[in-house]
Order: C-alpha cells, then structure tokens, then sequence
C-alpha cells in the first residue's frame, strides 16, 4: 500500500484508511464482532495503517471494537477518534446534542485512550463545530492534551475556512475530515484551497456517497429504521433513480480502466490532492480488497478532464442530510 502525509504534519499513513463505524452503528444493526475484529486484522496485514472511529458510534462500542481488534498492531497503525457530543452514561441517542467545552474534551479523551486500548491518541478530531464554544478554546484543550502526551495530533470535521483559520492560529490542524465524493464537493468552494494554504492534510468521509456510488444501490433499494440512510433525502427512491446517471459515469470509466465504480470514485479522490486519503467504510472482505485497489487505478489527466466534463452535466438531486443534521456543520 502507498503512503501519504496528511499536510505539512509528518503524520503518514496508508494512502486509503478505513472507517469503522458501519461495523457497529448507523448502517443497520451492529455486526459480528469476532468478524469485524477479524476485518480489521486482515486490513492492516494489506497494508493499511489508517483506521477512523469516535466515541460517539455506538455510542462507545465502536471505540471498544477498534481498541481490541488493533491492540497487537499498537505503534504501526493510526487510531483517528473524535470528541464534541453530549454523551452521558446510559444514552441512547447519540446526536443528543453538542459539546465541546474544555473540560469535555479531556474527560472524552481519557476515556477513548482506555477503549482503544493506547497511550496516545494519534488524531483527535473535534466530531462537529460546538457554536457554544469558542474553536480557541476547543484547540487550547486539544493543545493541551498534547503538551501532555496523551494526543498527538489535532483534527476538525464539517468545519468551514474560517474555523480552520482560528483553530489553526491556536493548534496547527493536522487534519480536516469533510464529507468529500463526486456527488457532495462542496469543500471545494474555499476549504481546500484553504487547506493547500495552510498544509492540512484531507480526509473525505462517505468518499463512495454512503455506498451510493459503488453502484450496488438503485431506486428499488429500501433501507431498514435502523439504517440512517432511510433518513436522508438523497436515499429517496427518486432521488437514487435521478442520481443513477453518477454511476453511470463512474461505470463507463470503470470499463476502460479494467475497475470498478467504487475503485474510480476512490482513485478520482486521490488524484485531486496528494495530501488526500479517503476512508471508506465496509463489513465485507472482498470490499475490502476492492477499496484498496483503488490505490494502484491511475486516472491520467485526460481521464480527470473527462469525469470533470461528464459529472458538470449531472446534476445530483436531494440534500445530503435533513436540515437538522447540516445546521451541525461549520463556517
């Protein structure tokens, strides 16, 4: 597996990474754990050394599940988690609401270190922007974690330019883990080139569209109460039928290159930024395998002007999220 640094950091790390929380929260029930804990081993003996959670999914097992499957590997992997919700013992809704003070950001990282089983988170991020806190506070406390040794690195998630200019004043921002695919580059109005600027690192969450751009899902697909897709107004019938043409593309390209949609949606994504590593989510081997043979599709400029010309003529149809849950992203 390639390497990448995210930024200016020296933080490197596998040029594909995986995200864990579909194994244990928001895509349907929890699955195996002795599977999933077996998932991850294999990913690391492939060559991956970059795996995303938060104590938030589940909430906590996820955190528990990483921990246990990556303790063996401690010192030649990356443990990404995240701080920022308003979790309390017993709670079962997650996205109860926000919290980002001080005192809470080092209580979460005090325990996320004892699920995950490790001395030192290697990438806090904060989970969503708290309105209620100043980022200069939120970075103070992610500085101080790290003055202590007990982080190494700080991140921000759904933040906007002018939180990432704050926060980095105070912390420099290793990392910024935004939605990012072919079908949601809202990023690419000001914060990547903000982040050229600045030397942070990218890490584009859902970079397959939640699954949409594997091509594995159409309109006829239905998603049970416990898959937060059936919730989200892009996941509509109708709007999986319009979005089609995006999978179409991706195919296309797919056929010429000898790969899959999946593997071009993830190869368009690195060959934007060298500093860029997506991390799909999957519970399944053989997605697995196919996610990180993305890394050896090369796309040459000819192929990167063709998507371009190609996916300006769709216009992709239904919000990424109910308005309640955008509000939780950053300026």
């Amino acid at each position: 597996m390639q390497k990448r640094r995210l930024g200016k950091s020296g933080l490197e790390v596998s040029a594909i990474g995986l995200g864990c929380m579909g194994m244990s929260f928001s895509y349907g029930p929890p699955h195996d754990r002795g599977e999933m804990i077996a998932l991850m081993r294999a990913a690391v003996e492939k060559g991956v050394t970059f795996f995303d959670t938060a104590e938030v999914y589940g909430p906590w097992t996820n955190e528990d599940l990483v921990g246990e499957a990556l303790e063996s590997f401690r010192g030649k992997v990356v443990i990404a988690t995240k701080f920022g919700f308003n979790l309390e013992p017993g709670s079962t809704n997650p996205l109860a609401g926000l919290n980002s003070r001080p005192e809470r950001i080092k209580q979460v990282a005090e325990a996320s270190l004892k699920r995950l089983r490790i001395e030192t988170i290697d990438l806090f991020y904060q989970h969503r922007v708290d309105p209620d806190v100043p980022i200069e506070d939120v970075a103070g406390a992610v500085k101080d974690l790290i003055a202590a040794g007990k982080v190494r690195h700080f991140g921000l998630s759904e933040a906007g330019v002018q939180t990432i200019r704050r926060a980095h004043a105070v912390q420099p921002v290793t990392a910024l883990q935004n939605e990012y695919s072919l079908w949601w580059r809202r990023p690419e109005e000001g914060v990547i080139a903000t982040l050229e600027e600045l030397g942070i690192g990218l890490v584009p969450y859902s970079p397959l569209g939640k699954g949409f751009l594997t091509g594995a899902i159409n309109d006829e697909t239905r998603f049970g109460s416990d898959d937060f897709r059936s919730k989200l107004p892009r996941f509509t019938p109708e709007a999986l039928k319009a979005n089609r043409a995006m999978v179409d593309l991706l195919a296309e390209i797919a056929t010429q290159k000898k790969a899959t949609p999946a593997q071009i949606a993830l190869a368009w994504l690195m060959a934007q930024k060298p500093w860029i590593v997506p991390i799909p989510g999957t519970t399944k081997l053989h997605r697995l395998e196919e996610n990180i043979g993305a890394a050896n599709v090369v796309l040459t400029p000819e192929d990167l002007s063709a998507i371009e010309s190609a996916a300006a003529k769709i216009e992709v149809q239904g919000d990424r999220y109910p308005e309640a849950l955008e509000k939780l992203t950053g300026r």
